[in-house]
């Protein structure tokens, strides 16, 4: 991540800031470009108060309206969290109230993608500008990996060439959520869609065993901005029904993941209850509960769900029938 310059009167104490907020342990480098937008705001308001007032925080707020609610709370919890700091050294210093947290109901709904419409973007994917290029192949490849795996789209960016091993059929994400790293198990068509992957990519410098995985087309680690609008041109090309806030997100393969695992232990005649923790394990969470989120009635998991229990029925009458 680029170094993060600051430029308001607030700028030294928001370095501190996130110092003390890294030295604890805490990564916090989304959190520290949240602030850089508050400094920003701070500049453009010519703010030279020595603390932070009710009436710019009413203010930022304010300009924070156009964005999706969670973004909203996710930018102003920051802030809140600098305030809390300032308050420590100046007894003057304003903390706001959060935001009101968001309903479940009012959340992002993830979409699950279906099998034709994640066929149409792979193909879609292959067939970006400019033809004969690495960036067809970058892009097919990532959002197969992210299909496949269900890893975050953040993990996935993070890959160096040493982070896979063919031989043993792995991946290693060093740092996913909550700085926590994981070996993550690959199937063999998956092994074999990255070798591709890099018979091509490794003719391109650089070839370290810590340089990126997946080049964009200056030959650097791709960006998350970057790879959100070319995602948008593949929904497009591919007629997905989208918009800016609501989706569908890239982060969505991550949930079409979970959903078509799930479906496909359903349809083996699989205990999936039994094999719900290990997909907790896999997906990188603590327990199933975080799981759960990913989890969505797609008609045809309703439909796996349904015979089952039907064919669960009849054997119960089958079975009490026979006793009676």
């Amino acid at each position: 991540m680029r170094t993060l310059e600051f430029h308001s009167a607030l700028a030294p104490q928001i370095r501190n800031f996130i110092s003390l907020r890294q030295l604890s342990g805490t990564d916090y480098q989304s959190q520290a470009l949240l602030l850089s937008y508050f400094d920003r705001f701070l500049v453009e308001e010519k703010f030279e108060a020595s603390c932070i007032t009710p009436q710019i925080t009413d203010r930022y707020l304010l300009t924070l309206s156009h964005l999706a609610p969670r973004v909203q709370s996710n930018r102003f919890c920051v802030v809140q969290q600098l305030c809390r700091y300032l308050l420590r050294h100046d007894p003057l210093t304003y903390v706001p109230e959060p935001i009101r947290v968001i309903a479940s109901q009012a959340a992002h709904q993830p979409y699950i993608y279906n099998q034709r419409e994640v066929g149409a973007l792979l193909a879609a994917a292959a067939e970006l500008r400019p033809p004969g290029s690495l960036r067809p192949l970058t892009y097919r490849t990532l959002l197969g990996l992210l299909y496949s795996t269900g890893i975050r789209i953040g993990e996935a960016l993070a890959l160096n060439l040493e982070n896979f091993l063919c031989a043993e059929e792995r991946l290693y994400i060093v740092e996913g959520k909550f700085r926590k790293a994981r070996w993550v198990p690959l199937s063999t068509t998956t092994c074999q869609a990255l070798q591709q992957y890099l018979d091509r990519r490794l003719r391109i410098k650089p070839r370290s065993p810590d340089s990126p995985l997946l080049l964009n087309q200056r030959s650097r680690r791709l960006h998350h901005v970057t790879v959100n609008l070319t995602f948008r041109q593949l929904l497009r090309r591919c007629a997905i029904p989208h918009n800016e806030h609501a989706g569908p997100r890239i982060h969505d393969l991550r949930h079409t993941f979970a959903v078509h695992r799930l479906l496909a232990w359903y349809r083996d005649g699989q205990d999936v209850n039994a094999r719900l923790p290990w997909l907790a394990t896999y997906l990188g969470h603590v327990d199933i509960h975080s799981t759960q989120v990913y989890l969505r009635a797609t008609p045809e998991l309703t439909e796996e769900v349904a015979r089952r229990f039907h064919d669960y029925y009849l054997q119960q009458i089958q079975t009490n029938g026979g006793q009676s």
